[in-house]
């Protein structure tokens, strides 16, 4: 369990708040870990309980359906879901999509969304990667072109998480492939609408259970009034909602990281190797005092960030920063802990296998660590 002592990021509002969620968790996610990891998908039902649960787009206002809360209900539920060892995709929805309808939404969007994403019954994913664009955004291909009154989304995008679950995706897409970034937009589609079709779920080496696919666009048609805020202004939007974005990977590489020491903790002083416990041995005490400390470092940083992020003034150089910073940081953690489990800790049934295996997408996803310091060098 996560130690909320030296926490200073989080009022008593937000640890009661987290006390709903691990109960949440405990009996909708813990029991459903291996099954949910097995198939390669979490149910709707457990996205159901997170709805009911107050624990989906809290920061949405009430006349939405939401709580009207900050950012740190959203952190709590990411915290304690990363250190559960599950990837499910909430925190998507959660921290990504429901701040793009909130904030650039039409009247008409938000209230036929936005309380259905709240309960759970609305899934949401954003399409942005393709396979031939990653981190560069302004090299989308999709094209949304106009048809009097409509759009016609034609392209390709994968490892789309919620990819399979999502019954609404936001769409990055060129509406003027002439002017390059000023002429990308973000269109919404629902997923029951003609020509869209989902490809695989993607055979991914870790986060299993988060559903991560292909999606195809052929002639699906949309009303212009489908289009989130201004056309032209998608690339604005995306570089406006990066600081959250990467803040959250943040909070999950934290939780990552601190349930691998545990778990790196739990398991020398259970093993027995020549006669004492594992953890008796100078080298694994040496180790975790050097993985305690990097924790130590990282949940100060993460809450100084998530303060200044709930004043509104964390800048996108620094949660890039510490998006690098904390995600090398849970990929150098969770290593340590593979390797204190020994043989153990190449054995899938083992959680710091599983946790090791999640933490090293986060040095790619949110923009890849090399953007990371390109976007800070910018700064300088």
């Amino acid at each position: 369990m996560l130690d909320l002592s030296i926490r200073t990021a989080f009022t008593e509002e937000h640890n009661m708040f987290r006390d709903t969620v691990r109960q949440v968790y405990a009996k909708e996610l813990i029991p459903n870990l291996d099954k949910f990891e097995e198939e390669g998908i979490v149910s709707r039902d457990f996205w159901l309980a997170c709805g009911e649960a107050g624990m989906l787009c809290p920061t949405v206002k009430p006349e939405y359906g939401g709580l009207g809360l900050d950012f740190g209900f959203n952190a709590v539920v990411n915290e304690e879901l990363s250190y559960a060892g599950s990837s499910a995709g909430i925190v998507l929805q959660n921290d990504i999509v429901a701040e793009y309808i909130e904030a650039y939404g039409s009247e008409e969007q938000k209230l036929k969304y936005l309380p259905k994403m709240v309960t759970g019954e609305c899934i949401t994913a954003i399409a942005m990667t393709e396979p031939g664009t990653g981190s560069d955004l302004q090299g989308v291909r999709t094209t949304a072109r106009r048809d009097g009154n409509h759009y016609v989304i034609n392209g390709s995008k994968t490892y789309i998480t919620n990819g399979q679950n999502c019954d609404l995706i936001i769409v990055v897409a060129k509406t003027d492939p002439t002017l390059g970034a000023k002429g990308t937009s973000l269109i919404l589609v629902d997923a029951d609408t003609p020509g869209f079709k989902r490809g695989r779920n993607l055979d991914k080496a870790g986060k299993h259970s988060a559903d991560t696919s292909e999606l195809f666009f052929e002639d699906v048609r949309v009303p212009i009034t489908n289009c989130l805020g201004e056309e032209g202004k998608g690339f604005i939007y995306l570089m406006n909602q990066l600081p959250q974005e990467r803040l959250s990977i943040c909070v999950e590489s934290m939780g990552i990281a601190q349930r691998a020491f545990d778990e790196a903790v739990k398991f020398t002083k259970e093993r027995v190797a020549f006669g004492q416990p594992v953890f008796e041995f100078q080298n694994t005490k040496f180790t975790l005092a050097d993985m305690k400390s990097q924790l130590q470092v990282g949940w100060a940083h993460l809450d100084w960030a998530i303060k200044r992020h709930l004043a509104g003034e964390l800048t996108t150089a620094e949660a890039s920063a510490a998006k690098q910073w904390h995600s090398d940081m849970t990929n150098r953690i969770t290593d340590m802990s593979v390797q204190l489990h020994g043989g153990a800790g190449f054995m899938n049934e083992y959680m710091a296998t599983r946790l090791w295996r999640d933490a090293r997408v986060l040095r790619i996803y949110g923009g890849t660590n090399e953007i990371m310091k390109l976007v800070v060098s910018r700064s300088i």
